[in-house]
């Protein structure tokens, strides 16, 4: 009956003896005498190699879309500055009292540990360091014994040599289990609470404190009892240690476990996509985009797709006019819905732009002095060949300015001026400033591309509407932000004033139903066979594309642009979150009056007024030639006067300078002009049959 206590007794000898030896070895890790494991292990890994998810982020750093990685992980970078505070505060007072005084062992809780391993002949208690479980997660081993947390123990006092503290604690929020395939704080909260961990509630932060120690058996997802009783202890335990309120203790013991994962976050999946595949091997992308912007769009254009009809789509898109960065962008209604075209990203697709070019052309021909917004025009029948245009409702108007004539878009108007300025001549300018019209094979510019008749994507359009809010001049699109962003000079579009005028028109149009008018400057649009409904408009700002339409180019009857595209236009407005600014004011040369205080050649818009055959030969500036350089001044000497010579032309001739009135010439055909200043001036000269030529020089 004496011999069990003697066996005990002999039993318990041998495990003191090893916990002797066990902490003898762990003091001889502290003393340095582990050198020689050191230089056998070599320098210890720091995640250098590891394969990182692609993330894209918006301007802010806001995730818009991560990647998996090649194995199918998720594994997002992480530091303590987008980490919510309290989960450091529980991180620490549960895994790692020590961390910040310790150089990687803590030799407390290792010599703990080695005892409870000796006494138990098992791992009882880890006994590791945060920077100890950095070194496995980077050197991941199944065995759990002694000799592995010796390692272990090397491992982080190297470590602990080459990297800050919270170099360490970045190592560990970005490769720590969460269970799956998630690795890293970013990736769990993502996946069980739908939100970066910037601010989690204290329930929040307990969990995810918890999960590491054994992600597979406490994943939410697959055991949510287990994982609610796993974060009860941390909280529990930092009840006892009075970190923490008892009241607030209950509250985030009351919150739920989430049972299911969260899809990971999706936005801009177009942008996103294409931006990857530029740059591959890039594993971090910054987009111009905001986040909170480009969710309300996207909500915006799923809800309306979805009132219209199951294969229909909507594409938005939103710009800044001073940079040209892409705020927002809405390729498609549902990138994950087949019948819509979802993964086709409708704001680069080449679609027929209906009447939204019309201020372009209203807009050249305020720039070559022919045109006013007070201007009177005839809507009435005419032919051109064999085409003959007609309005959208079949009637005509009459006499109308040419204000009403853009707001009411009127087809004939702006044929006619079309005409005028030259098709080909526009469809240059507006390459010339960055977009580009694309016609049928073999077919050349012709009158019909100002009523839909060409191609362009909504990306060109709201470059050029972006182009008029900035009085005359356009900017590359950008939606990607770069350590050094390449400076490009602005495009040319129309003159200041012209762009004024034409911005002016817009404030005035028609707003739809049940939306405020005069506060946006819009045109909208909608191509033969009801394909494409359009509405753009600008505040002093910002630009909104909008385009709706199936994206196979089917037909939808009744779809038009101002009943179905420009209510979603003025929502997206309104869902900017911030007030609308003012156009800019109107520039120096503004002409302002009506109809009839206007000089005469500008009162009414003549079209193809030639002198009649046998007669006076066809007005034209004899000088200066178009496209000239001429020095109008030397030594800061004030400015001198411009010579202008005509020849041709019927009756008293009207010089006007950038569209003002400056002379008038009867029985001479010469004159002078005093410019305002060096820069691109444009002389017109009209005669009294509404006959017009004009030059555009530059003095320098």
């Amino acid at each position: 009956m004496r011999s069990a206590p003697r066996n005990d007794e002999g039993r318990g000898w041998r495990r003191a003896k090893l916990a002797l030896l066990a902490a003898s070895v762990v003091a001889a890790v502290g003393l340095g005498s582990a050198a020689l494991w050191v230089k056998s292990l070599g320098p210890p890994p720091l995640g250098k190699n590891l394969s990182w998810s692609t993330v894209v982020v918006d301007r802010d750093g806001r995730i818009l879309r991560p990647y998996a990685t090649a194995e199918g992980r998720w594994r997002l970078k992480a530091s303590r500055e987008n980490v919510d505070p309290r989960f450091f505060e529980l991180l620490l007072a549960y895994e790692d009292k020590r961390f910040r005084d310790h150089a990687g062992v803590d030799p407390h809780a290792l010599g703990r540990a080695a005892v409870q391993f000796a006494a138990h002949g098992r791992v009882v208690s880890g006994g590791s360091t945060l920077t100890m479980q950095v070194a496995r997660l980077l050197e991941p081993r199944g065995e759990r014994s002694l000799a592995a947390k010796l390692r272990q123990a090397v491992r982080a006092v190297q470590i602990e040599r080459v990297l800050s503290k919270d170099e360490i604690l970045a190592l560990y929020l970005s490769l720590a289990p969460y269970g799956g395939n998630l690795e890293g704080i970013r990736a769990a909260s993502l996946a069980y609470f739908g939100k970066e961990p910037r601010r989690l509630t204290l329930g929040e932060a307990a969990l995810l404190v918890a999960l590491p120690q054994s992600p597979e058996a406490r994943r939410p997802d697959r055991s949510p009892e287990i994982a609610r009783k796993a974060r009860d202890r941390v909280l529990d335990r930092m009840a006892a240690a009075g970190v923490v309120e008892p009241g607030e203790i209950d509250r985030a013991k009351a919150e739920p476990v989430p049972g299911a994962r969260k899809p990971m976050p999706m936005l801009a999946p177009h942008a996103a996509d294409r931006v990857v595949a530029a740059q591959p091997e890039k594993s971090f992308h910054q987009m111009t985009l905001e986040a909170p912007l480009q969710a309300a769009l996207e909500v915006l254009s799923r809800e309306r797709a979805a009132t219209l009809g199951p294969d229909i789509s909507v594409a938005i898109m939103a710009v800044e006019h001073a940079t040209g960065e892409v705020l927002g962008r809405v390729g498609s209604a549902d990138w994950a819905d087949a019948r819509r075209a979802g993964q086709v990203d409708v704001t680069l697709a080449i679609r027929s732009p209906g009447s939204t070019l019309k201020p372009f052309i209203y807009g050249l021909g305020f720039e070559d002095g022919f045109l006013h917004p007070e201007t009177l025009l005839d809507d009435r029948p005419v032919r051109y060949g064999a085409y003959a245009p007609e309005n959208f409702d079949l009637t005509f108007q009459g006499t109308v300015t040419a204000r009403k004539a853009l707001q009411l878009s009127l087809n004939v108007p702006a044929v006619q001026v079309l005409e005028k300025v030259g098709p080909s001549r526009f469809t240059a300018r507006l390459a010339q400033a960055g977009a580009k019209l694309v016609l049928p094979p073999g077919e050349a510019p012709g009158l019909a591309m100002g009523l839909g008749g060409t191609g362009v994507t909504l990306a060109d359009l709201v470059r050029l509407y972006a182009g008029l809010a900035r009085l005359g001049t356009t900017v590359p699109l950008t939606e990607q932000l770069t350590d050094a962003p390449v400076v490009v000079p602005p495009l040319r579009l129309v003159d200041p004033v012209a762009a004024w005028y034409v911005g002016n028109v817009l404030l005035g149009a028609p707003p739809p139903e049940n939306a405020a008018g005069g506060r946006i400057a819009f045109k909208t649009g909608t191509s033969y066979g009801y394909r494409d409904a359009w509405a753009i408009g600008f505040d002093g700002r910002r630009t909104i594309g909008v385009w709706v339409g199936r994206p196979d180019g089917a037909p939808v009857p009744g779809m038009i642009g101002r009943g179905t595209a420009a209510p979603i236009l003025f929502d997206a407005f309104a869902r900017l979150g911030k007030p609308l600014a003012p156009l800019p004011p109107a520039p120096r040369g503004a002409l302002f009056g009506s109809t009839g205080k206007l000089p005469l050649p500008l009162q009414r818009f003549r079209p193809n007024a030639l002198p009649s055959a046998g007669t006076e030969p066809p007005l034209r500036i004899v000088f200066p030639p178009n496209g000239a350089r001429l020095e109008l001044a030397a030594d800061g000497a004030e400015p001198v006067a411009l010579a202008v010579k005509v020849a041709g032309g019927s009756g008293p001739v009207t010089v006007m300078v950038d569209g003002l009135p400056r002379a008038t010439l009867r029985d001479r055909r010469s004159t002078t002009v005093t410019p305002d200043g060096p820069g691109f001036v444009r002389l017109t000269v009209t005669d009294s049959r509404g006959a017009t030529d004009s030059v555009l020089v530059r003095l320098q």
